[in-house]
C-alpha cells in the first residue's frame, strides 16, 4: 500500500504525517495604546506613546526619548524595500498589531502555533529602563498583560513570551512566575547584557532568574537586536540615513542585517563555555532569528580549540554536548544548509520573524513564498522524522505545547 501523503503547511509533500507547523520567532507591533490604556492614573501624563515627531511624523515617543515609527518593524506585504519603510499602522499589515488578523494570515501561511515576541520594548529596551524603577517595571508588566491579551485570540495558537525588567534580578523573577502562570512560555533574554554593565549569561548574579523558569518549566529565549539603537537618537539616525543614496542605504541595511544574525554565535560561545548549563542542566536555552548554516561550524569548532587548549577533562562534557542536550536555534529563509539538520535533528526549530522586512512575508519588495509554499518546494531533503522535528516536534518539546496536535 501506498504511504498516506504526508502534508507540512497544509501543503502534500509526500511521506507519513500531517505536521502542523511552530513558527518559533514572531513579533507583533504595539499599538498606539498599549501603555496609555493600562498604566495607572499617575503615569497618564508620561505614558509611552505615539506622537508627531520634528517633522511631523508619528513616532513613539519614551520618556525624553523619540524612537521609531509606529509601523517601523512590520514590512510584511510591503511594497517598498528597508529602510525605507511605511510609518503609519493603517498602512501595513493588519496581522502584525490584530490578533484576529494574525490567525487570518497563520492560516494563509500554513502556520498553525506562533510563539510571539515584542517590537519596540524588545529592541529598545534600555530607553524604557532610563523611566525610572517603578515607572519602568510598570511599562513592562502592562505589556506583558497586553501580549497575554493578544493570545486570547486562540490561546492553543498564539504563544506568549515575558518580557523582563532584568535591571532588577528580584522583580523579573516575580515576573516570570506571574506570567508563567498567565500562559506564558518563554522569557526573553538579551544576548549581551555586558553591553550594558551587566554580567553575561553564564554569570551566577542571573541564577535567580533561571531556578524561577526551571521551576515554571519555560525556556530562556536570547534574541538578537538586543539594544541595537542605544545611545544614538532616532534624530540623528534619521540624519544619517538621509545622507545615502537610496542603494547605499539598502546595502548597508542588509548588511547590518547578516551581521546582526551572526552576533547571537558570541553569546552561543559564552553560553556553551561558561557553566550555567552545569547549574541548570534541564532549562532550554534558545537563540532566537540567528539562524543555522553556521552553527554546526561553530559547535565543532568550540570543540576543537576546547580539547586543542587543554579544556577537555575540565568540565562533563564538551560545547556541542551541552548544545545536545539543551539548547536550541531557529532559521526561516536558508535553503542550502539544510541537509545539515540532520546533524543536530532535536536543536533546530523553524521560524518566519513574521512581520519584520527579513521575514518570509510575501508581498512586491520580499523575496519570500508563502511557507507553506516554502517549505513544500524545499523540505524534501529532508528524512521525514528530520523535518517533523524543525517545524513542530522541537518546538513542541521547548515551549511545552499540545502533542494532540500532530495525528
Amino acid at each position: 500500500m501506498e504511504p498516506e501523503a504526508q502534508r507540512i503547511g497544509g501543503v502534500n509533500m509526500g511521506g507519513v504525517t500531517d505536521i502542523k507547523v511552530i513558527d518559533t520567532d514572531t513579533h507583533v507591533t504595539e499599538p498606539p495604546d498599549v501603555w496609555t490604556s493600562r498604566l495607572a492614573s499617575r503615569w497618564s501624563d508620561v505614558a509611552p506613546r505615539i506622537e508627531l515627531d520634528w517633522d511631523q511624523q508619528p513616532r513613539w515617543r519614551v520618556g525624553e526619548q523619540w524612537l521609531t515609527a509606529p509601523a517601523y518593524y512590520a514590512h510584511a506585504g510591503s511594497t517598498t524595500y528597508p529602510p525605507f519603510l511605511p510609518t503609519r499602522l493603517e498602512d501595513v499589515d493588519a496581522g502584525s498589531y490584530d490578533p484576529k488578523v494574525r490567525l487570518e494570515r497563520m492560516d494563509e501561511y500554513g502556520i498553525h502555533a506562533a510563539v510571539l515576541y515584542p517590537n519596540l520594548i524588545g529592541f529598545e529596551t534600555p530607553a524604557f529602563r532610563r523611566l525610572g524603577e517603578d515607572f519602568s517595571l510598570a511599562c513592562i508588566q502592562a505589556y506583558n498583560d497586553f501580549i497575554s491579551d493578544f493570545a486570547t485570540a486562540d490561546p492553543k495558537r498564539l504563544i506568549p513570551i515575558t518580557m523582563p525588567p532584568f535591571w532588577n534580578v528580584d522583580a523579573t523573577v516575580a515576573e516570570v512566575r506571574r506570567c508563567a502562570a498567565k500562559g506564558h512560555k518563554g522569557v526573553l533574554w538579551g544576548n549581551k547584557y555586558e553591553s550594558l554593565g551587566l554580567p553575561g549569561l553564564s554569570d551566577p548574579h542571573w541564577d535567580p532568574v533561571y531556578a524561577a523558569a526551571d521551576e515554571c518549566d519555560i525556556s530562556i529565549n536570547f534574541h538578537i537586536g538586543f539594544q541595537q539603537t542605544t545611545g544614538v537618537s532616532e534624530r540623528k539616525n534619521q540624519e544619517w540615513l538621509s545622507s545615502y543614496s537610496e542603494q547605499d542605504a539598502r546595502q548597508t541595511v542588509a548588511t547590518q542585517a547578516i551581521m546582526m544574525m551572526m552576533s547571537n554565535g558570541t553569546a552561543i560561545a559564552a553560553l556553551l563555555t561558561g557553566s550555567v548549563l552545569d547549574r541548570f542542566p534541564k532549562l532550554k536555552f534558545v537563540s532566537v532569528e540567528s539562524g543555522f548554516g553556521y552553527l554546526p561550524y561553530l559547535l565543532e569548532s568550540l570543540d576543537w580549540h576546547w580539547k586543542g587548549y587543554g579544556l577537555g577533562s575540565s568540565r562533563a562534557m564538551l560545547p556541542s554536548e551541552y548544545f545536545r542536550r539543551q539548547c536550541f536555534g531557529t532559521f526561516w529563509f536558508e535553503v542550502g544548509t539544510l541537509k545539515l539538520l540532520e546533524q543536530y535533528p532535536d536543536s533546530f526549530m523553524f521560524e518566519t520573524d513574521y512581520p519584520h522586512p527579513t521575514s518570509m512575508s510575501p508581498g512586491p519588495a520580499s523575496p519570500a513564498l508563502r511557507p507553506s509554499e516554502h517549505i513544500a518546494l524545499h523540505y524534501g531533503v529532508l528524512p521525514a522524522d528530520v523535518a517533523r522535528k524543525a517545524l513542530y516536534s522541537n518546538a513542541a518539546r521547548v515551549y511545552g505545547l499540545d502533542p494532540v496536535w500532530t495525528r
